[in-house]
């Protein structure tokens, strides 16, 4: 008889934000699939298998993932923020396409999460309260030029533009190269947010205009969202509010 797959999304960091569906999925599970950052964070109970792996193995963990649940198991796959977002549920549903027929009886469920983007977003305020898209710096599974190419489009469009993956020590240059993109089609006063590790102890928001930003403020732990040209930043004694109007200039909000 086949097991059941969750995929699910733990959130930016906090417990506080890992929600209840996710939770109670973990606390059913006979199995935790995942990045071993990822399935560190998830509490040990006993009786339940850990199976965690390295960086760049999504298919392998999906497929390992989905031969557990085809024997009866019931997994969880965790992804940090949204299962959706740049992490696994596409991989599992490439596994699903390309695997054994005894796959298709396996009940599968995509468990939403909180996204970095999202999380970074409600910190500042609403840099994302109007059109918005994001965009992926890691030149893993896509080339560079790509990435450049939607980086003009999205800065054309008028975007605000949310960054994963921004710079990391095996790609020290992803974000200089970006940021370089952003110079030649932005003016210097855009402002540009970095947020790090949000919604734990060493959470970290910062505000600049992109005038002053450089590569060493962005990790592999930062989300970065580039304004709009309409972003602003409300300065108020009780704190500063980063935020995009909802309506463009000339139409009623």
């Amino acid at each position: 008889m086949s097991g059941w797959l969750a995929i699910a999304g733990l959130g930016p960091g906090g417990q506080a934000l890992v929600t209840p569906q996710v939770a109670a999925a973990l606390e059913a599970a006979s199995d935790v699939v995942g990045y071993f950052p990822y399935v560190d964070r998830v509490p040990v109970r006993a009786g339940q298998a850990r199976h965690a792996s390295d960086n760049r193995e999504e298919l392998a963990r999906a497929r390992h993932a989905l031969a557990l649940a085809a024997s009866g198991r019931g997994v969880v796959v965790v992804s940090s923020g949204d299962p959706g977002v740049f992490a696994m549920a596409s991989a599992v549903c490439e596994a699903l396409e390309h695997g054994p027929a005894a796959w298709g009886d396996v009940e599968v469920q995509v468990l939403p999460g909180i996204t970095a983007m999202l999380a970074a977003s409600a910190r500042a305020g609403a840099p994302l309260g109007h059109d918005f898209c994001a965009i992926n710096l890691s030149d893993n599974l896509k080339p560079w030029t790509l990435i450049e190419r939607r980086l003009r489009l999205a800065v054309e469009a008028d975007f605000a533009i949310a960054l994963y993956n921004p710079r990391s020590r095996s790609r020290p240059e992803g974000f200089a190269r970006t940021l370089a993109v952003l110079r030649e089609v932005c003016t210097d006063d855009r402002l540009i947010l970095f947020a790090r590790a949000v919604s734990t102890p060493d959470e970290h928001l910062e505000v600049v205009p992109l005038g002053a930003a450089h590569a060493e403020m962005a990790d592999m732990r930062t989300v970065v969202i580039i304004g709009s040209s309409l972003t602003r930043l409300l300065q108020r004694p009780a704190g500063a509010l980063l935020y995009t109007p909802r309506a463009t200039p000339g139409v009623a909000p």
